[in-house]
């Protein structure tokens, strides 16, 4: 079971870079070109918000079927001293979740707004930071490797 998770947790990645860069660029684009928000524009950051939380209940999956949650038990709060189990126990679940979460908020206040440039603004900013996260704790080794 941990391989077909991992697996598919790997791939769902590609998705969710893909629409969440696709989303972040068309926002940047069209508040910096002052353009009019679009129901496009709506599906567009709404498959993102969809594909992030399949990620993310993925996620989770993954990190309790995982051997590596073992090193809990052996390293203790030595887990923090080990790069790797850090990287896998700590950071990548903890930057992640927020990641989501940012992008949950921004979509959230992105539909409250009134006007296009403030809608487009609001996702622009979010998904933004949340793409930064994302890219910052992907364990590229392996993913890629």
């Amino acid at each position: 079971m941990y391989d077909v998770v991992k697996s598919l947790h790997s791939y769902w990645a590609y998705l969710v870079l893909l629409v969440l860069i696709i989303a972040t660029v068309n926002a940047i684009i069209k508040t910096l070109g002052d353009k009019e928000y679009e129901a496009n524009d709506f599906r567009k950051s709404l498959f993102t918000l969809i594909v992030s939380h399949i990620q993310l209940l993925i996620g989770l999956v993954l990190y309790f079927v995982s051997p590596r949650l073992e090193l809990w038990s052996e390293l203790g709060g030595k887990v923090m001293s080990n790069s790797i189990a850090r990287l896998y126990l700590v950071e990548h679940p903890f930057v992640n979740i927020v990641a989501v979460a940012l992008i949950t908020i921004g979509y959230s206040k992105h539909k409250k707004k009134l006007t296009s440039k403030a809608k487009l603004k609001t996702i622009a900013v979010f998904y933004t930071i949340a793409l930064v996260l994302f890219l910052s704790r992907i364990p590229w080794s392996t993913w890629m490797g």
